[in-house]
């Protein structure tokens, strides 16, 4: 099952009737054992569930994207695989962060409507950035909107898992939630509000005709190569459109 609809392969195979365990089999490098869905198809369908179609409809729906003879995704199979999804999600989710140090973690609370629920799901997400530069997923899990006791368990969490020093650098919006939760779990680790978050609150005070240039200005702040420069950056901003 491929993108266009189903594509006919020939797979060969080899049989070796020697008595024993050493018998030699053969597996195609090209088509692996079993596969019956491309990737591309595999993707499609956790994307469609989210989106809010049913497990019932999904025979349908994907009869109707991959042609009438798109076969082997009943409301069984959706279902199967959904049970997949959650093991694979639930050994993300704990598994160990202690083989590396990260110092500096990005906390952002999500929020999106899943499927027919009536209010906005809160979902907590934190990347974080070791000493070389590199950046994963450490956490992402659901919350009661950002509340402090939402994000201490997050990051008591992540501490259980293997964060045993304090990150160097957090790097938040706002919401007062997640610094104190950060206080009270990683005290050493100094705050940075997000640039992004920042500018965004800034440029819904100014007028739309002049936010394209003030986003400009703004970027000259917090990419300026010195304190010195950032603050002359600063002032300009302020004299121009009169607001902090």
């Amino acid at each position: 099952m491929t993108g266009i609809g189903p594509v006919p392969v020939k797979v060969p195979r080899v049989r070796d009737r020697k008595p024993g365990d050493d018998k030699i089999s053969f597996t195609p490098s090209i088509l692996p054992r079993y596969l019956r869905k491309a990737k591309s198809v595999e993707e499609l369908l956790p994307w469609l569930y989210l989106k809010g179609v049913s497990t019932g409809d999904f025979s349908e729906a994907l009869a109707a994207l991959l042609g009438p003879n798109a076969r082997g995704l009943s409301a069984k199979t959706i279902t199967r695989l959904k049970a997949d999804w959650w093991k694979t999600y639930e050994a993300w989710h704990k598994r160990d962060l202690g083989a590396r140090r990260f110092l500096y973690i990005w906390a952002d609370g999500v929020y999106f409507k899943p499927r027919m629920a009536e209010e906005k799901q809160c979902v907590l997400v934190v990347v974080g950035a070791d000493e070389y530069g590199r950046k994963e997923l450490l956490a992402m899990t659901d919350g009661f909107r950002e509340s402090t006791q939402s994000w201490r368990e997050v990051l008591l969490d992540l501490k259980r898992r293997g964060l045993k020093q304090d990150p160097k650098l957090a790097i938040g919006d706002g919401a007062l939630g997640f610094w104190a939760a950060l206080r009270e779990v990683f005290a050493s680790t100094q705050e940075q509000r997000c640039w992004v978050h920042k500018t965004m609150n800034v440029l819904n005070a100014l007028p739309k005709s002049v936010q394209a240039k003030a986003k400009g200005h703004l970027h000259d702040i917090w990419q300026a190569e010195t304190k010195a420069a950032a603050n002359t950056a600063f002032d300009f901003f302020i004299e121009t459109y009169g607001v902090k």
